[in-house]
């Protein structure tokens, strides 16, 4: 069959028919792919059967992998029962021990490791124990938020750095070794341009960390905070997303360049185990 995309109709996200991935892609199937993923951002598989090894093949279709990130401090050992490459987030406790990372806490908008120097270009997640309500993942275009800019907004960070924090999770958890952070312009972590251009479709798209522990390089704190403020108001506009609502089998793969996300708390009495490998990136510019 050939590969069928279908475009969400929002401002982002396009689901790919036609493919098994259990099963090794072909040249002229991936290139089918890797375009789609550029014209969309986000791309999802539905009905997927893979296994670690096929996620992991699938995933270096698109580069080199990182190793998962450091999680929270309760997590000691958790890791230990995937392999190096794949970062399980579950809610799941066995033995008194998680068995994944982030529990059943909503998660913040973000774009995935960005705290490091050289981000992950790429996430890709994979469903395999899915609550029934809850937990669905919402993602924001920018380019496209960027696009729509007030001028004034866009004039006050054209050229300025913004400090991504490493201290704590998408779900606000410290991680393993962190300190909390008493001054934002001492906030570990990388500082990145606010508005980065992609290296392969050469857009410029806005590109910001976790709120918490923000701070635009070159203002007071005072100063930063309302324009962070102002920008994440902007950043989070329906008109800017799409939310993807997850059954198993589900694999998506998200351009960590272009796009944040957040995720929907749910009822941790419920399981949710989800395998998740990142692509290694460039130092954004």
């Amino acid at each position: 069959m050939p590969v069928e995309v279908i475009p969400t109709g929002a401002a982002l996200g396009a689901e790919i028919r036609g493919l098994d991935l259990s099963k090794p892609l072909g040249d002229a199937d991936f290139e089918a792919v890797s375009q789609a993923w550029y014209d969309h951002v986000v791309l999802l598989f539905r009905g997927q059967k893979v296994s670690d090894d096929d996620l992991i093949r699938f995933s270096r279709h698109f580069g080199e992998l990182d190793i998962a990130p450091a999680s929270a401090t309760d997590m000691a050992g958790a890791q230990e029962k995937s392999r190096p490459e794949i970062w399980i987030i579950s809610n799941v406790v066995e033995n008194g021990k998680p068995i994944g990372a982030l529990g059943d806490k909503e998660a913040e908008w973000h774009t995935d490791m960005s705290y490091v120097a050289e981000p992950p270009m790429a996430s890709v997640l994979y469903s395999l124990e899915i609550p029934s309500a809850g937990g669905n993942t919402s993602f924001a275009n920018m380019y496209k938020a960027l696009e729509e800019l007030p001028a004034d907004l866009r004039a006050a960070i054209e050229g300025r750095n913004c400090n991504h924090d490493s201290s704590t999770t998408s779900v606000g958890e410290l991680r393993a070794g962190a300190h909390a952070v008493l001054d934002v312009r001492e906030a570990p972590g990388a500082m990145h341009p606010a508005i980065r251009t992609h290296p392969v479709t050469g857009g410029k798209a806005l590109y910001l960390g976790r709120r918490l522990n923000g701070w635009l390089e070159g203002y007071s704190v005072e100063e930063s905070e309302k324009l962070l403020d102002r920008l994440w108001a902007h950043c989070a506009k329906p008109e800017f997303s799409w939310t993807h609502r997850w059954a198993v089998g589900d694999l998506l793969i998200w351009d960590n360049r272009c796009a944040i996300h957040r995720r929907e708390s749910f009822d941790g009495r419920e399981r949710r185990v989800m395998h998740r490998t990142q692509i290694k990136g460039d130092a954004p510019r």
